[in-house]
């Protein structure tokens, strides 16, 4: 039988256009998720294609038809993933769909598609495949939070070189519960880490040079957490693996300078961390309790990590409520303060399954609300919601003003020099900050047409 996997595009998010910025393809990851279900499917009764549009749309109607296609999808994927979904359907060929949205949505989602799978599919994968191959589809099944033992080495082998880096997960759950982040409610609270010798094993199997650990806190928060990146880290240097990598991690991964020397004797070459906020009421909005260790100073937290020769990138978020005028300068401010190497810096966006969701749907303040056309705009990048001490066209400013400050080319010169006399990765900067830089410009068309888009339907 004929498997299609595929991830939907959104034709929205400029970072994955590759033709009209050749730095994206440094910023367009691969889709794991469908990678370890590929892992899952038996081999010997399934011809599996993993499809990814970031990377272009195919042809579908020129593709030999499937006998069974299974879709992920974030919100912001959303609407191309039902696309996709009647497509199918039409030809008489079964959808199940799955990921964060599916489970978060799922009402929604079954309107749509022939079977819904929510939460981790590992443990139920295999049921959906007999299922289908019996022509006896369930419509739900709860995959739960799967035993992340039991989580198979991903199908590196069926996706084209196209990509910068690869990808592999090494942990899964969130403690922190972030008011804006739909992690915990997805993957749960409790940490959970991959064998280790699996991890290396897989790790051996990425063609790429350069890798991204997917997972949303690579070291965790408690001391046990702590140990286990340890133990991690020293059978990679073991391993003699040769891959450099970058992780995302809280600042905590700052305070043990063991931690770091073995990051960096493993491969570690750049960390994201989430900073949010450059105000301790944003961070208290927020519930971002690790950044709020009394007495930590950000700018040594970050030195402390580049004296590793590891570059350091910041998310900050524009629109909470405490933000008013000038949140924009003074969050890239703060980051050029911090001495970070590059920022990712978002809208304030409610998505589903998180409490800002709840908050603001009960506040009446998502005026971007005909769904699912409107999922398209849930990308973190557009200014969905209403916000309290920011417009419209004063939130957009301050996301430009804040952009143009911190990736001015004099800036971004001194950012990479300081790299380079420090042996601190002075390649990978630059193509991070170009890659940003050049996005700016696509980014101000973008928010022309979305204010048209959404002034017209609040006059209608």
């Amino acid at each position: 039988m004929r498997l299609y996997l595929i991830n939907p595009s959104n034709p929205l998010v400029s970072i994955v256009k590759l033709k009209e910025s050749r730095w994206n393809r440094y910023r367009v990851w691969k889709p794991l998720g469908l990678m370890v279900l590929a892992a899952l499917t038996p081999s010997d009764g399934w011809e599996i294609t993993i499809v990814d549009e970031n990377l272009g749309t195919p042809d579908y109607r020129a593709m030999p038809r499937p006998d069974l296609v299974g879709i992920t999808a974030f919100t912001s994927q959303a609407n191309r993933a039902y696309e996709l979904a009647s497509h199918f359907r039409r030809l008489g060929v079964p959808v199940v769909m799955g990921g964060i949205h599916a489970t978060m949505c799922l009402d929604e989602v079954m309107a749509r598609v022939d079977a819904v799978v929510t939460g981790e599919a590992e443990a139920v994968w295999p049921h959906v495949l007999q299922d289908a191959r019996e022509g006896d589809l369930k419509r739900r099944y709860d995959g739960g939070l799967s035993d992340i033992n039991e989580v198979p080495q991903a199908r590196h082998d069926l996706l084209p070189s196209r990509y910068a880096f690869g990808a592999i997960q090494t942990t899964r759950g969130c403690p922190s519960n972030c008011s804006f982040c739909s992690v915990t409610a997805f993957n749960g609270a409790r940490y959970r880490h991959r064998p280790i010798p699996d991890v290396v094993r897989e790790f051996q199997s990425i063609r790429e040079k350069r890798v991204l650990l997917v997972d949303d806190n690579l070291i965790g928060t408690r001391h046990e957490h702590i140990d286990r990146a340890k133990d991690l880290f020293r059978a990679m240097v073991r391993a003699n693996l040769r891959k450099e990598w970058i992780a995302q991690a809280t600042i905590n991964f700052a305070d043990d300078e063991e931690l770091l020397t073995l990051a960096a004797k493993a491969g570690c070459k750049g960390v994201f961390i989430g900073f949010e906020s450059p105000a301790p009421e944003g961070l208290i909005e927020i519930g971002k309790k690790s950044n709020l260790l009394k007495g930590r100073d950000f700018r040594e937290s970050v030195r402390r990590i580049q004296r590793h020769k590891i570059l350091t990138v910041g998310s900050f978020i524009i629109g909470l409520d405490i933000d008013g005028q000038g949140i924009g300068d003074q969050i890239a401010g703060a980051a050029g303060q911090y001495g970070l190497d590059s920022i990712n810096v978002l809208f304030l966006t409610p998505l589903p399954g998180t409490r800002l969701w709840d908050q603001m749907k009960s506040q009446d303040r998502l005026p971007l609300n005909e769904f699912p056309d409107d999922w398209d705009y849930y990308t973190l990048t557009y200014p969905v919601a209403r916000y309290k001490h920011l417009s419209l066209d004063g939130i957009i400013q301050e996301m430009i003003a804040c952009n143009r400050r911190f990736y001015s080319m004099a800036r971004i010169l001194g950012r990479v020099c300081r790299s380079l006399l420090e042996r601190r990765n002075p390649l990978i900067s630059l193509v991070g900050n170009l890659s940003y830089r050049s996005n700016l410009r696509l980014g101000c068309r973008a928010y022309e047409a979305f204010v048209r888009k959404r002034t017209k339907g609040e006059t209608e």
